[in-house]
C-alpha cells in the first residue's frame, strides 16, 4: 500500500463525533431536555404550550405529554424521552422526576469526567448507588392497605396537585372508587388493571360534573328511533356477528326469471333476518350490542320486539361490557342463550353535550367501569383526562404494592444523606460516583423550591437539618405553599413507592448508557429524488468528492 493513501470506509456525508466531543454533545442534549421540563415540577410548576405543524395546541405540565408532543431529533435526547414513556406506562406519575434526575446525573458525571474519572467507573458507581437507593426506599416506605380509601385519596391528590385543575378532591374520590371497583385479589396478591376503566371525554359543564359510572358508557346511540330509550333490568347480549344476510364464500350468480321468484328471494332474506331477531328474543335478551353491522330491516324487527340495539361497537368496548355486565361475547346467534347474557339495572340513552350516548349502569360487581370527564373547554377536558390517568395509575400501583413514601422531596433528601454515608463504606473511585449520585438526588427538592419562588440552597440546608438533626424526621419535605419544612405524612403528601424506584432505576439506566458512548457515527439523511432511483449521489461511490476517512 502506498504511504498516505486514504482508506475509505464511511459513506460520503457521514458525520462522526469521537471521544470527549461526542460525550459532551450527548450530555448537553440530555440536560437540555431535563431543563425543558424542570419548571413543570411540583404544585407550583408552570405549564407549557405546545403547537404542532398543523397549528393544534396542547397546554399541559405533564412531563410525558410534553416530551411526546415536541419533535426531537437528537438520538441521546430521544433516549431521555423513552424514560418518560416508560415511567408513564409503569406508574403514571413521576415522568418529570425521572427526566430531571437523569439530567442531573449526567451533569454530575460530566464534572467527574473532567476530573479524569473514567466513564465506566462512574457508571458502576451509579448502579451501586441506585441499588442501595432502592433498598433504602423500601425500608423507609409506609404500608398502605388496599381498602384504606383516605390514604389512597391522598396519594391520588398528590399526583394531581401539580396539574392546574380544580376539584382535585372530587376527582381523587372518583379515581379511588374506580380502581377499587376493578381491583381483584387472589392468593394474597392484588391486581388493578386501569385498562378496565374507560374514560370518555365531553367538553361542556364544569370539572365537578365529572362522574363515575358503575358500568360502561358507549359513545353511540340506539340504532332505531322506535326502540325504547330506556330499558330497566336489562339482559344484555354481546355478539360478534352481523345481523345481515351473508354473502356466499365463492363467486355465484343468481338468475331470477320472474316476479314470483324475486318475491320468494326477498321473503327468504326477510325470513333470515327475522330468525336472527327471533334468536335474540328467545334467549331473553332485551339489549343487544353488536361489534358488526345490523341491517335496517333487522333494526326494524328489533324495534318491534322492544329490544334496544347498538351496532358497530368497538372491540375494546365489547370486552369491557362483558367484564361489567358479566355477559359472554358470542360469535354466532345460534350460541346465544340466557346463560350468555349479562345484567344491568338500567340501559338508557342520554344526551351529553351535543351527542347521544348509551349508559349501561347498575351492574352487579362490575370489573370494568367508566368515567365521564367534563370541563369548560377541550383543552381543560384533555388536561383533566391526563390528571385522572395519573391518579388512576398511582392508586392502582399502591393497591398492588401496598407501599408509599413521603412526597415533597422528603424521600430524595433522605436518600442523599443515606448515600453519602454509604459512599464512605465503598473503596476506590466508585465512592466519588456514589457521592455524585447522592448530590443529584437533591435536584428534586431544589426544583420544587425554585418553582415555588423559594431559595433552593436555603431549602436544601433546612431539609438536611430536619433529616439529620436531633429530630431526624425522615418524612420532612418542603411545603411549597408556606415555604416551610414540614412532615409530609401530616400534610398527607404521599407517593407510591414504585414511582420513586422506577424513576431512579430508569434515570440511572439511561444516564449510564449515554455516559458510556464515546463515538457517534451518524449517516447522512438522504431523500429519494423526484425522478426515482437515479440522481446525484446514488449508486456506487457517488460523484461528490472524497468520502470521509476512518
Amino acid at each position: 500500500m502506498m504511504t498516505g493513501t486514504p482508506i475509505l470506509i464511511l459513506k460520503e456525508g457521514t458525520k462522526r463525533d469521537k471521544g470527549k466531543g461526542a460525550q459532551s454533545n450527548n450530555i448537553a442534549a440530555a440536560k437540555a431536555i431535563a431543563d425543558a421540563v424542570r419548571t413543570t415540577l411540583g404544585p407550583r410548576g408552570m405549564d407549557k404550550m405546545l403547537v404542532d405543524s398543523l397549528g393544534d395546541v396542547v397546554i399541559t405540565n405533564d412531563g410525558a405529554t410534553i416530551l411526546k408532543e415536541i419533535d426531537i431529533d437528537h438520538p441521546a435526547a430521544k433516549m431521555i424521552v423513552e424514560i418518560s414513556k416508560t415511567q408513564d406506562d409503569e406508574c403514571g406519575d413521576g415522568t418529570t422526576t425521572a427526566v430531571v434526575i437523569a439530567g442531573e446525573l449526567l451533569k454530575k458525571a460530566e464534572e467527574l469526567t473532567n476530573m479524569n474519572v473514567h466513564a465506566t467507573i462512574i457508571a458502576n458507581g451509579f448502579r451501586v448507588a441506585a441499588d442501595e437507593a432502592t433498598r433504602a426506599l423500601s425500608k423507609m416506605s409506609i404500608k398502605v392497605s388496599h381498602d384504606d380509601d383516605k390514604v389512597l385519596r391522598d396519594i391520588a391528590k398528590t399526583a394531581m396537585t401539580g396539574k392546574n385543575i380544580d376539584s382535585t378532591e372530587h376527582l381523587a374520590k372518583i379515581a379511588v372508587k374506580a380502581v377499587t371497583a376493578i381491583s381483584e385479589g387472589s392468593h394474597g396478591i392484588r391486581t388493578a388493571d386501569v385498562d378496565n376503566i374507560k374514560v370518555e371525554k365531553k367538553y361542556g359543564g364544569a370539572i365537578s360534573d365529572t362522574l363515575l359510572v358503575t358500568g360502561i358508557i358507549v359513545d353511540k346511540e340506539r340504532d332505531h328511533p322506535r326502540m325504547p330509550t330506556q330499558v330497566k333490568n336489562a339482559k344484555v347480549a354481546l355478539v360478534n356477528t352481523a345481523f345481515e344476510v351473508k354473502k356466499t364464500e365463492v363467486s355465484a350468480e343468481i338468475r331470477i326469471e320472474d316476479a314470483q321468484q324475486l318475491k320468494r328471494f326477498i321473503n327468504e332474506e326477510e325470513s333470515m333476518l327475522k330468525n336472527m331477531v327471533e334468536s335474540v328474543k328467545t334467549s331473553g335478551a332485551n339489549v343487544v350490542f353488536s361489534q358488526k353491522g345490523i341491517d335496517d330491516l333487522a333494526q326494524h324487527y328489533l324495534a318491534k320486539e322492544g329490544i334496544y340495539s347498538v351496532k358497530r361497537v368497538k372491540e375494546s368496548d365489547l370486552k369491557k361490557l362483558a367484564k361489567a355486565t358479566g355477559g359472554k361475547i358470542v360469535n354466532s346467534l345460534t350460541e346465544l342463550s340466557k346463560n350468555e347474557l349479562g345484567y344491568a339495572k338500567l340501559v338508557e340513552q342520554k344526551k351529553v353535550g351535543t351527542n347521544e350516548m348509551t349508559f349501561v349502569t347498575g351492574c352487579r360487581n362490575p370489573k370494568a367501569v367508566s368515567i365521564l370527564v367534563r370541563g369548560g373547554t377541550e383543552h381543560v377536558v384533555d388536561e383533566v383526562e391526563r390528571s385522572l390517568h395519573d391518579a388512576l395509575k398511582v392508586v392502582s400501583v399502591t393497591i398492588e404494592d401496598g407501599k408509599a413514601v413521603a412526597g415533597g422531596g422528603a424521600s430524595e433528601i433522605e436518600l442523599a444523606l443515606h448515600l453519602k454515608r454509604f459512599a464512605a463504606t465503598i473503596g476506590g473511585r466508585e465512592q466519588l460516583a456514589i457521592e455524585a449520585f447522592a448530590e443529584a438526588m437533591e435536584v428534586i427538592p431544589r426544583a420544587l423550591a425554585e418553582n415555588a419562588g423559594l431559595d433552593g440552597i436555603n431549602t436544601i440546608i433546612d431539609l438536611k437539618k430536619a433529616h439529620g438533626g436531633k429530630a431526624k424526621n425522615k418524612n420532612c419535605g418542603i411545603d411549597v405553599f408556606t415555604g416551610k419544612v414540614s412532615d409530609m405524612t401530616k400534610l398527607k403528601i404521599l407517593e407510591p413507592l414504585r414511582v420513586k424506584i422506577q424513576a431512579i432505576g430508569s434515570a440511572t439506566d439511561v444516564a449510564t448508557m449515554i455516559l458510556r458512548i464515546d463515538d457517534v457515527i451518524a449517516a447522512k439523511h438522504t431523500e429519494m429524488p423526484a425522478g426515482g432511483m437515479g440522481g446525484p449521489g446514488c449508486g456506487m461511490g457517488g460523484m461528490g468528492g472524497m468520502p470521509p476517512m476512518m
